[in-house]
């Protein structure tokens, strides 16, 4: 069966590979995730007065976009509305539990897209299909969707282009409810045609598909499987969502953070099959970034300094690879993922060339080679092939060096 050809939104968003999810509302003041209102059995009228304290004096669009860019990041995700149904943004008399009637006073959403615009990263909007703060989610559903669907009207007329919708709360019904998918999908296509249309089916269904309208699968918290498009209807994009530690909204003692090493197999192992990173921050309860969760981004962007081409441009490509390595394709170019290489602090002193570890074979490698090099010093790598057999005399890092997973870039022969 056919693999049906993508419409270019989708194929434009594959290609943007590597984005930021910012969640941030009203539980980052308490500092314990974005479940803390469920998790510690508060009650919605004390809970509420958190909107009393909220200030933002702490966000800066700009700097939480610049910082984005230079990690690599080509769009951002940010939470106009979590399960707690805050807004970020000016819900236009639907009620005043938002930003603007807070003393933050603002719109938050309007200074977002406008810093994403001002510095060419796509702004995308998560919003929530859940809601603990609207009682008609539990007494009048019906009406909880129209409510829904007007909130999202105003997201689609309000802020000029926007890369799409991201939702996440249908898994909190049982399966079969009606959500008038079709209604709220419509009104995104009146008003975005182009804007991706994601809703993350949870933990427990990463991967599924769901209505014709959606663009992408997500894979929360696990690393994407290969997709088989055979005879799908549509043609469909796929994203992992994963957190820098273990919560999306802020946790004060959450000291568990991943290392720059794991995000960085994180980021490869989804381009390997062609799935793009989400990867979160969690601001402080004014809209501040935390120092530590800069740094790794800032690390990931000194990695991608180095190898981004092989993420932007490389695409899933049908070889296999000894242990983890594997290969992704452009026009012009394949490029070789080592994501265990040694060297880089084994020897005490230092050699003039890096130090060759021994030969890893690709199997099933269709294009002819012209030239290969290392794509963090230019170093040419000696090779051999035949009868689909790609031979690569690898070598690791020299001394004071360790990027975690290196890259070649082998020209193809035309």
């Amino acid at each position: 069966m056919a693999i049906p050809v993508p419409k270019k939104y989708i194929s434009d968003f594959e290609k943007l590979g590597f984005g930021m999810f910012v969640h941030w509302g009203l539980y980052s003041q308490q500092g314990r995730g974005e479940w803390t209102f469920l998790n510690h059995k508060q009650d919605m009228n004390e809970y509420k007065k958190l909107m009393d304290t909220f200030t933002a004096e702490d966000f800066n669009a700009e700097e939480m976009v610049l910082m984005a860019k230079s990690a690599g990041c080509k769009y951002i995700t940010l939470t106009t509305r979590h399960h707690e149904g805050f807004s970020l943004y000016d819900t236009c008399g639907l009620n005043d539990f938002d930003a603007p009637h807070s003393p933050a006073g603002r719109d938050l959403i309007r200074e977002f897209v406008d810093a994403c615009n001002k510095h060419d990263i796509v702004p995308f909007f998560y919003h929530t299909t859940l809601d603990w703060y609207n009682p008609d989610f539990e007494n009048d559903f019906d009406a909880y969707l129209e409510y829904l669907r007007k909130s999202v009207e105003i997201l689609c007329k309000n802020y000029g282009k926007i890369g799409g919708l991201w939702f996440d709360g249908n898994w909190s019904k049982p399966e079969g409810t009606d959500w008038k998918e079709d209604e709220l999908y419509a009104t995104i296509r009146k008003y975005q045609p182009e804007a991706m249309i994601i809703n993350n089916t949870g933990l427990e269904k990463r991967g599924a598909l769901g209505n014709p309208e959606i663009d992408s699968v997500t894979f929360e918290q696990g690393t994407p499987t290969p997709m088989n498009r055979e005879g799908m209807p549509k043609y469909l994009a796929a994203e992992m969502c994963y957190t820098v530690n273990n919560h999306w909204g802020i946790g004060e003692l959450d000291l568990n953070y991943k290392s720059p090493g794991e995000l960085i197999r994180a980021l490869c192992s989804c381009r390997r099959v062609g799935a793009n990173l989400l990867l979160n921050i969690g601001p402080t309860a004014q809209g501040g970034i935390e120092p530590f969760q800069k740094e790794l981004f800032g690390l990931i962007g000194r990695w991608m300094k180095l190898y981004g081409e092989a993420i932007y441009e490389g695409k899933p490509y049908g070889s296999y690879g000894m242990a983890k390595n594997f290969i992704l394709k452009s026009d012009d170019y394949l490029y070789l993922f080592f994501p265990e290489l040694g060297g880089g602090g084994n020897k005490h002193v230092d050699v003039p060339n890096d130090q060759y570890v021994g030969a890893y074979c690709f199997g099933d490698v269709a294009d002819e080679i012209e030239s290969i090099e290392w794509m963090d010093n230019g170093l040419e790598i000696a090779f051999t092939q035949g009868n689909g057999m790609l031979a690569v005399e690898a070598s690791g890092f020299r001394y004071g060096m360790n990027t975690c997973v290196r890259v070649a870039k082998a020209k193809i022969k035309k």
